[in-house]
């Protein structure tokens, strides 16, 4: 996989910063692309990554990184995992600005890097290779749940997203591609969905056997990607054993009936 580029967003913490930290690893060279330039230095420094500051909700943000990006060449794969939940409070009670912020941020923000970096996606393109578009949804975009409102719309919308794009570029060889998890144990991700309440994030994961790691989804996205160029893995679901569906977790240990 030398000389073949990704781009990954949401690159400073949990999947994203897996992912690039892998693929690193296989050879690839990457940009991690997140707004916290203090993170992206010392994931540079760990994985000899190149880095690029943006906001992907700021369209300035994201004419800057194709510019960028235009300068070192063609890339090869794009790894659209910038997202996020804020709120788990119903339809009725939640606050329309946490809505606004995850449409933004889960599909717009991914729209805006999509439509930016594609003319660099088929500038990568040989006979032998596929260019691709890789999207990092959440299994809230195929089932709903209580709590999951602005979530699983913003989820939902994305997965449309992905069916829709996979259409219009029929015909040519970039594959779209969507890895879907379910629980995954990060540092941030409840953090940030219930505004830095620590306890109540830690209590989403409190009892659950081996809840997935962010590692073990990046295993997932970088194998998508190395699979032959014809081969296209419309839609990955992961979850835990312990998660039979969004709201469905088993806590405590698992065991056979009998």
């Amino acid at each position: 996989m030398t000389n073949r580029r990704a781009v990954v967003t949401g690159a400073s913490s949990g999947i994203g910063e897996a992912t690039v930290r892998l693929l690193r690893q296989h050879g690839w060279d990457v940009v991690g692309v997140a707004r916290r330039a203090d993170r992206l230095e010392a994931l540079a420094a760990a994985t000899g990554a190149d880095t690029f500051v943006a906001d992907i909700t700021k369209q300035a943000d994201v004419d800057a990184l194709r510019d960028y990006l235009d300068g070192l060449g063609p890339i090869h794969a794009l790894v659209n995992n910038a997202g996020g939940a804020f709120g788990l409070a119903s339809v009725e009670d939640s606050d329309p600005e946490d809505w606004i912020r995850m449409f933004d941020v889960n599909v717009v923000g991914t729209k805006r890097v999509t439509s930016a970096l594609l003319p660099l996606l088929r500038a990568g393109v040989s006979p032998e290779t596929s260019a691709d578009i890789l999207m990092v949804t959440s299994i809230a975009g195929h089932v709903a749940y209580e709590g999951g409102g602005g979530y699983n719309a913003a989820k939902f919308a994305e997965h449309a997203m992905v069916a829709v794009l996979r259409l219009e570029l029929a015909g040519e060889p970039i594959r779209v591609l969507e890895v879907a998890p379910g629980m995954v144990k990060t540092d941030e991700f409840s953090l940030v969905r219930f505004g830095g309440d620590q306890a109540r994030a830690d209590a989403v994961y409190d009892n659950v056997p081996n809840p997935l790691y962010a590692e073990d989804i990046a295993e997932a996205i970088v194998h998508s990607l190395e699979l032959p160029f014809y081969v296209n893995l419309d839609l990955v679901t992961i979850k835990p054993v312990a998660q039979a569906a969004p709201h469905k977790v088993i806590r405590g240990q698992l065991s056979p009936r009998g």
